[in-house]
This record gives C-alpha cells, sequence and structure tokens, in this order.
C-alpha cells in the first residue's frame, strides 16, 4: 500500500458526510411536513414501491444521567427518571398515529434502541415499550433486535431481562479502556465491569455484541489506543465500530468542556486508525468499511463478502433497503424515496402529538437524480466498488455521460492511488479505504461549496 504522507493528509483530511443516507440530512428542508410522510405511508399501505420487504424501526431515548464531553447526539442529561414515563405516552401516541395510516401487523426485521441511553428506562418501562410495538407490529422469529447499552447503567441481572424482551444483538459504549481519557471525557468505566457484563451475555446467549471505540479523543496516543484495542480483542466482541472523533464544540456544547490542546492531531489519528485496522484484521476481524469491524462468522461480514452490505443512519446493515419507521425526538426515517425528521426537541415534539400531529419537523422527496446518485454513493461506502453497467441497467442512464463531471475527477483519485479505474467500474484501493468518505464525496452534487463541507466533521 502507498505510504500515508502529510501531504495526501493535507489534501484528502477534509470536511466531509459519513453517507449514512443520501442526500445527507442537512439537506432536509421544512417544507417537507407531515402531509408529505403521511402520503409515503399510504403509498406503501396502497402497495406502492418496496411494500413487500420488512421494516426496520428505530427507537430514540434521548435521556442520559451524566453528560459524555464527547457525545454529538440529542440527548437530555437528568437525574429525573420519571420524565421517561411521559415520554413514552407520547411515543405510543406518536405509534398509534402512525399505524392509522400504515395498518397493523407490517413485518419488522430489524429494531434499533438508539439515544441518548436507552438503559435509562427501568425494567418495566423497557416491556411496555415492546410490549407497544409487539402490538403493533409483527417482529419476525429470524429479526435483529439490538439495544445500545452504557455499562454503568446495567448489570448482570438486567441483560437477562433485555434477553427476556426479546433483545438478541447488544451494543456496548466503551469508546476507550484508558483512565486518563476517560477523565477527560467525563465517562469512567472500568475494563472488568464490561468484560462481566460481555461475559455474561455470551452465556446468556444473544447473538451478537458490539463494541463502539472512538479515536481522537484527548488524552489518546496511538500506544495508548493500541491497549485499550488489545483489551478489546481480549472480549472478543461480534462486531466492533470506531468512529474517528469530530471536535465540533461551535455545534456541540458538551464538546467545549474538552480542551482542545489534548487532542491527538490527524497524523496521530491515522496512524491509530491505520494500526487498529491492521491489528484488528490479525486478530480475525473483517474490515466492513470506514467504522465497522466483523468476525469472519458474523452476518455483517457475511454480507459484504456476498455483495449484500447496506447503511442507513444507524451505520451498516445486513438488511436490504429497508424501509425505516423511526420514532421519538429527532428521530429520523427513511419510507419510500422519502426521509423525514421529528422534531428536536421535547417541548415541540409533545405540542406536536397534544394535536394529534406527527411531529416531522422537516425531510425530503427525492429526485431521480438523488436516487442515482445515492446507488452509486452506497455501491462506494458499502462495496468499494462501482459496476457502470448495474447502475446503467437500475436507472436507464449512460454512467459515463451522466457522470462526465465526476468521472472527470476520478482521474485525480487514481493518480493519487485511492482508486483504480477500467473502462466500465471504479475500485476503491487499500489506500482509498482510509478516505473513503471523500471519494463518495465526488459524486455528491450538494457538496460543490466549501460553505457546505464545513458543516462535517473530517473525514480523518
Amino acid at each position: 500500500m502507498q505510504t500515508i504522507t502529510p501531504t495526501l493528509i493535507q489534501t484528502f483530511d477534509i470536511a466531509g458526510p459519513r453517507y449514512t443516507s443520501y442526500p445527507t440530512a442537512d439537506r432536509f428542508v421544512e417544507a417537507f411536513g407531515m402531509e408529505d410522510f403521511v402520503l409515503a405511508l399510504q403509498q406503501r399501505k396502497a402497495g406502492i414501491g418496496r411494500t413487500a420487504a420488512p421494516l426496520s424501526l428505530y427507537v430514540h431515548i434521548p435521556f442520559c444521567d451524566s453528560l459524555c464531553y464527547y457525545c454529538a447526539c440529542n440527548k437530555i442529561v437528568t437525574k429525573h427518571h420519571e420524565r421517561a414515563a411521559q415520554y413514552l405516552q407520547y411515543l405510543e401516541r406518536e405509534i398509534d398515529i402512525t399505524i392509522d395510516y400504515l395498518g397493523a401487523g407490517k413485518t419488522v426485521s430489524q429494531l434499533h434502541l438508539g439515544g441518548g441511553t436507552p438503559t435509562f428506562l427501568s425494567d418495566d418501562e423497557l416491556e411496555r415499550l415492546m410490549r407497544m410495538i409487539r402490538q403493533n407490529f409483527q417482529l419476525s422469529a429470524q429479526g435483529e433486535y439490538a439495544i445500545e447499552i452504557d455499562p454503568r447503567t446495567i448489570d448482570e441481572a438486567r441483560l437477562q431481562t433485555l434477553a427476556n424482551l426479546g433483545f438478541n444483538r447488544l451494543s456496548f459504549g466503551v469508546q476507550d479502556f484508558n483512565p486518563q481519557v476517560q477523565k477527560a471525557v467525563h465517562r469512567m468505566q472500568p475494563f472488568e465491569q464490561v468484560k462481566a457484563l460481555m461475559l455474561k451475555a455470551g452465556q446468556i446467549g444473544f447473538q451478537s455484541q458490539n463494541v463502539d471505540l472512538i479515536y481522537g479523543l484527548p488524552m489518546q496516543s496511538s500506544a495508548s489506543f493500541a491497549r485499550t484495542l488489545e483489551q478489546v480483542i481480549e472480549l472478543r466482541p461480534d462486531r466492533i465500530a470506531l468512529y474517528a472523533y469530530a471536535h465540533l464544540p461551535e455545534r456541540f456544547k458538551a464538546q467545549r468542556r474538552i480542551n482542545a490542546n489534548l487532542l491527538p492531531d490527524a497524523a496521530t489519528k491515522i496512524a491509530m486508525h491505520s494500526q487498529s485496522i491492521a491489528r484488528l484484521m490479525e486478530a480475525g476481524y473483517d474490515y466492513i468499511g470506514m467504522d465497522h469491524f466483523a468476525l469472519q462468522s458474523d452476518s455483517l461480514a457475511i454480507a459484504k463478502r456476498q455483495g449484500l452490505l447496506q447503511r442507513n443512519f444507524q451505520g451498516y446493515s445486513t438488511q436490504s433497503d429497508c424501509d425505516m419507521l423511526s420514532f421519538g425526538v429527532s428521530a429520523i426515517g427513511k419510507i419510500g424515496s422519502t426521509y423525514s425528521q421529528n422534531a428536536k426537541t421535547l417541548d415541540e415534539y409533545y405540542d406536536a402529538l397534544d394535536h394529534g400531529h406527527l411531529p416531522i419537523a422537516r425531510g425530503l422527496s427525492l429526485t431521480h437524480d438523488d436516487v442515482v446518485r445515492r446507488a452509486v454513493i452506497m455501491a462506494i461506502m458499502c462495496q468499494g466498488r462501482v459496476d457502470y453497467e448495474s447502475i446503467e441497467l437500475a436507472y436507464l442512464i449512460q454512467f459515463n455521460s451522466y457522470f462526465a463531471k465526476e468521472v472527470a475527477q476520478l482521474k485525480a483519485l487514481e493518480t493519487s492511488g485511492m482508486i483504480e479505474l477500467t473502462h466500465a467500474s471504479m475500485q476503491v484501493t487499500e489506500l482509498g479505504w482510509f478516505f473513503v468518505r471523500g471519494i463518495a464525496m465526488v459524486f455528491d452534487k450538494y457538496l460543490q461549496a466549501d460553505r457546505a463541507r464545513a458543516q462535517f466533521s473530517k473525514i480523518i
């Protein structure tokens, strides 16, 4: 592989989206409202579009007991756990209104509870939430039902409760095991605590366990993060999500508590990234792409080998281009060729539901061009390859003509060793995977001005 030089970093370490969707959420408009979302639901109910495919569900639980300084999620830090009961009442209203338009009993093959901290809810509250979901949807026996875990909010008994409720996948928020790093980001959780929970989860029989890590946090070094990686490898999770920390204090108030002078520079971050990829692959993990790793026996790795990998608002997925219904404050969903996002504050979310309205705050109806470009970008992000003929047949275009400007830009990336081009395809190289977001950006027509790029995190 070509050496990653300071010049390469300076050239390609630019701001760019993570492409959990295309167009990205910053392109959503307030002109898209409840009426547009309802129309998409009704079209699905009437059999227009991909109505036979199972649904994916996402439920956002915004509450957290304490503030993690790095966090960029929509969260509400509070010690008042009674607020969860009120939130569940409104979630039930949102689900009921949605079902009025969509119809009950639709098959669900994927459920994800995110946040915030879903385990902020008590056992009884989690049971209530799962009951309202099962009353309105048909959960597939072979489905993936995941919940994000803050290890500080759960014990071994609660793991058994989660299994009894039907969850079969767990995602543990670890970030880093180094005590100095944990102190710098206000999230203390000993390795032994996480180890005990993961061992118990394995004994209970959860199908998959994921660990989230973040590189680029204050006080991290290549050596310290390598030690954390060895501890994670010892735990042997089925999947590992390795995220780059994006320091955007002007957008996320919590990050203003981080001392920017303690953050590793871009060269150190890319060293962490490259060392992590090499070590995890050596330990038996497949590099799924950008920020995900999985054991070769895991369904995510199998989907990657079979060319079936997908990407949605939760990251990489095995589910085939599902419509996603999302519930809760700020939740983002996808129905047909539309995206929608709920109100971002509790007051706005509650007010809409109090008036009998779905809390849609903004969204987007995709154009044909959006759909074509989404297919290309997702092929780059998921398979690292674009076969021109498959795009041409699916969308009735001539690739080199339709994307003449973009193909010209690809020549420069080929010269830099990021991709390999033929007359019929584009292949991301090993080096290119470090900058895959930058490669995908070539096909993003909304990112032609530097002004727009400033809204996103750096690629590295």
